[in-house]
């Protein structure tokens, strides 16, 4: 049996390691390795908005072949991913005995995969590394979509794809959108096809397409400079905005508390040093959370539903 215990492990997207392992200080846990950009302590799990993935039970095992690594990964459950560092060949050899998991490309909208999806590493040769439950669903937190390269104006569409599949729920047909900051018009595109009504703001136009769909209007103006209370109601704001972190969660706040929407998918995106205090500001908003998509560059994505009454 080895020596090695674990009982927690996240996995940083690539670049955002010293990123998430800043977050992870502020709450308490000291990382004490480094596996790829898998990063393991011996304390209990939190939640880390900047990790793509978190493996909630981490066990280490010390395995005799490649028969004997299969074998006890298929004992616990069927379903496997792979997060391959080193030892390729040898991983390889191991994944081809484990049932195959079915991960072809979403076509959206659809709700995410419902399978338990474990994950496991090799840390050597000899070493196995692996957990029965992680936090996402899909391989090393990272969805693939069946893309659309012919209509939306940019591959921003795909951020809010993977916001929605991660929700679970998106907007209907006949529902009212706000999209701050739309131009060229990705996530104005990505709405409309659902069918919604979307009135997009920006100062810049949008792309001509996605300004002639039939549920897409248009508003020129700052997105800043809206105030929720004189707006009709919108069951969704969504903004891909750049700006200011604290700038975002003025804007964010507002929307809160006017009680005008009932659904809030925000971008807050950061420029040079993560600012991690505005990181904790949003976190601390009733109903609230925050998550670092496969799609997000240096940026997280900000959630928020009403509560009901």
């Amino acid at each position: 049996m080895s020596t090695l215990s674990f009982k927690s492990a996240w996995l940083a997207p690539e670049g955002l390691e010293s990123v998430m392992e800043q977050d992870l200080n502020r709450r308490g846990i000291t990382i004490e390795r480094w596996h790829g950009r898998l990063a393991l302590s011996s304390q209990d799990s939190v939640y880390c908005p900047w990790a793509l993935d978190i493996w909630h039970q981490p066990e280490v095992v010390e395995i005799t072949s490649i028969r004997h690594a299969a074998e006890t990964l298929r004992a616990i459950q069927r379903n496997w991913s792979l997060y391959a560092v080193d030892c390729f060949r040898r991983a390889s050899l191991i994944q081809e005995r484990l049932p195959p998991v079915k991960a072809a490309p979403l076509v959206f909208p659809t709700v995410p995969p419902s399978s338990p999806l474990g994950a496991w590493t090799l840390l050597d040769a000899g070493t196995l590394l692996f957990s029965a439950t992680k936090s996402s669903p899909f391989v090393n937190g990272t969805p693939e979509f069946v893309e659309d390269r012919i209509g939306p104006p940019s591959r921003a569409y795909l951020k809010l794809w993977e916001a929605c599949t991660r929700l679970g729920y998106w907007p209907q047909p006949g529902e009212q959108c706000l999209d701050l900051g739309a131009t060229p018009g990705g996530w104005t595109w990505a709405i409309a096809k659902l069918g919604s009504t979307v009135t997009a703001v920006d100062r810049a136009p949008l792309d001509p397409k996605v300004a002639a769909m039939p549920t897409v209007q248009f508003h020129q103006g700052s997105a800043f400079g809206l105030e929720p209370e004189t707006l009709p109601e919108a069951d969704w704001v969504f903004s891909d905005i750049i700006a200011y972190p604290k700038r975002l969660l003025a804007l964010a706040t507002r929307w809160v508390n006017s009680g005008r929407t009932k659904h809030l998918v925000l971008t807050v995106k950061f420029q040079g040093e993560t600012d991690h205090e505005t990181v904790a500001a949003f976190e601390a908003i009733p109903g609230g959370h925050l998550a670092h998509l496969a799609q997000n560059k240096h940026e997280l994505t900000f959630f928020w539903h009403q509560p009901a009454d």
